[in-house]
């Protein structure tokens, strides 16, 4: 794991466009700061140690970024990996001041053994983190968030059971689900095998009525 609070040493770069394939052929990670409003700087680093630095800091943890005698202070605002082999292929930091607010995501952690898969349910995670704005000396590293409300069918929670540290604004609609409790594949299976079989035998006992009802009033020819 990288120590996320030592400098993080970058080169300039001045290849662009359609260079950038050959510098992550050698294993080196195109980057950009965005330098409040100013030209933005090009940058490089070694892919395995910006992989490293990314998987510490997400997207929440200020960065001491180097290039050259340059000192920033910075937030990852964006990565992109490649969507089959997973390697990171760019970067973009946003260059932030400790006296401003600044907004970032921070991953939500659900703390505690969850009731409801205790009892055979299962827990449906719908949102891994949120956007949230503070100062870069109150940006925490996650919010934490009790499991225990989820113990019956259908509870959930959501972005208003998290509670922020001071400082703090969560940004993210409050009404958001976190996560909720449904039904394993097994249990929804079982229970659509249970319907289609009710609804067989009502259709049954409904076609059997129909035609017992036929035969009784069917005309006797024998007195006409």
């Amino acid at each position: 794991m990288a120590d996320i609070d030592a400098p993080v040493k970058l080169e300039q770069r001045t290849v662009v466009g359609k260079g950038l394939n050959h510098l992550r052929g050698d294993g080196v990670v195109p980057a950009v700061i965005h330098n409040h409003g100013e030209e933005s700087i090009h940058v490089m680093a070694p892919e395995m140690e910006l992989t490293k630095v990314y998987l510490a800091a997400g997207k929440h943890h200020p960065l001491n970024l180097e290039v050259g005698t340059d000192k920033y202070l910075a937030l990852i605002k964006d990565a992109h990996f490649d969507p089959v082999k997973r390697r990171l292929q760019h970067v973009v930091f946003q260059a932030i001041r400790q006296n401003e607010t600044v907004e970032a995501e921070v991953p939500i952690r659900i703390e505690g053994d969850v009731p409801a898969e205790k009892v055979g349910l299962m827990v449906l995670h719908q949102l891994d983190a949120v956007e949230i704005e503070a100062l870069p000396k109150d940006l925490p590293d996650e919010l934490v968030v009790s499991a225990e409300k989820l113990a019956e069918l259908h509870d959930k929670i959501t972005v208003a059971d998290l509670t922020a540290p001071e400082g703090v604004t969560i940004l993210t609609d409050a009404d958001h689900p976190i996560a909720t409790v449904v039904e394993t594949r097994a249990m929804v299976a079982e229970e659509a095998a249970e319907e289609e079989a009710v609804e067989g035998e009502e259709g049954a006992e409904g076609a059997a009525g129909e035609g017992a009802a036929g035969e009784g009033s069917a005309p006797d020819e024998s007195k006409e």
